[in-house]
């Protein structure tokens, strides 16, 4: 059954860290929406000052954080002693679990620009106090699929029989890079009951195949007020869809590029406050009493 578009929003200006300006596409307003998926922030700027200041020392516990470049490089540190850059094609995918502390600290490029996302997944409860691990992978390590008209970048998950170098999540995420020629059409299969969005990064696509009638909540934007009746979705929105196990989309003139992410919803309570998400206001509480102690990060060892 082909999924359908349910809602179409533009991603949010919002400044981060030390003073990083990115756009949101979806954050703590969207719980359980998503679930198991938390935010997904989209920075992208040529002007060095609104990234240089970056994300300084700052605690994580109860999430993954995933961080994939697609311009420019990125340092990175943390509790466990991982140190290191990521640059255009790589992902960072870190589990905090239990706690870990870090900093990513954007790097000025020849052209000024950078360029990339941050994903954050949740865990469920039973793997909230895990230990934490990391995981930098490198641009030539993401396989590339090449069907028909598409081309898509395995990070997590499997296309055709090829798989991505992220396994053994928890929460059975797939995220694919996947770009589509003009005139053309891709259908990407996805489990049933799985919570599945699509990002759209560069040109426009139809995310459904009914163009003449529409039934999905467009937010902050018309798209009829550009495309008269043919439901293309251009960039830096963000596309949910209901149920069903088939993705569609298709593209007219341009072609399109797009982060298709799905993951199994965890279906428990949220409790977040910042850069730490738990399942109750009491767990909340003494993960901050924690960091406030020095007794955080409880793994002490290196993954």
């Amino acid at each position: 059954m082909l999924r359908r578009i349910t809602r179409v929003s533009k991603s949010q200006p919002t400044i981060e860290g030390a003073g990083v300006h990115l756009k949101r596409a979806f954050g703590f307003r969207e719980v359980p929406q998503l679930d198991p998926f938390l935010l997904l922030d989209d920075f992208k700027s040529d002007n060095p000052a609104e990234y240089l200041p970056g994300f300084p020392w700052h605690p994580h516990r109860g999430i993954e954080t995933i961080t994939y470049v697609l311009h420019g490089e990125i340092e990175h540190g943390d509790s466990l002693g991982n140190r290191g850059t990521i640059g255009p094609g790589d992902v960072q995918w870190m589990t905090a679990g239990s706690g870990i502390i870090h900093q990513e600290m954007p790097k000025q490029s020849a052209d000024g620009l950078l360029w990339g996302f941050q994903l954050w997944a949740n865990l469920p409860a039973s793997h909230k106090m895990m230990d934490p691990r990391y995981r930098e992978v490198h641009s030539e390590q993401i396989p590339v699929v090449r069907r028909n008209s598409a081309t898509i970048r395995v990070i997590c998950g499997e296309v055709d029989g090829v798989k991505g170098p992220v396994r053994d999540i928890v929460i059975d995420p797939e995220y694919l890079d996947i770009t589509i020629a003009a005139h053309a059409e891709y259908r990407r299969a996805v489990k049933r009951g799985h919570t599945v969005f699509a990002y759209v990064v560069d040109g426009a696509g139809c995310f459904d195949d009914r163009r003449d009638a529409y039934s999905f909540e467009v937010l902050g934007m018309n798209y009829f007020d550009f495309e008269q009746r043919n439901c293309l979705i251009g960039p830096q929105s963000l596309v949910q869809f209901g149920d069903g196990d088939e993705v569609l989309v298709t593209t007219e003139e341009a072609p399109v590029r797009y982060l298709l992410i799905s993951g199994k919803p965890i279906r428990e309570p949220v409790a977040w406050y910042g850069p730490i998400v738990m399942n109750t206001p009491e767990e909340l509480r003494q993960a901050f009493e924690e960091y406030r102690a020095g007794t955080f990060v409880k793994y002490k060892g290196r993954r």
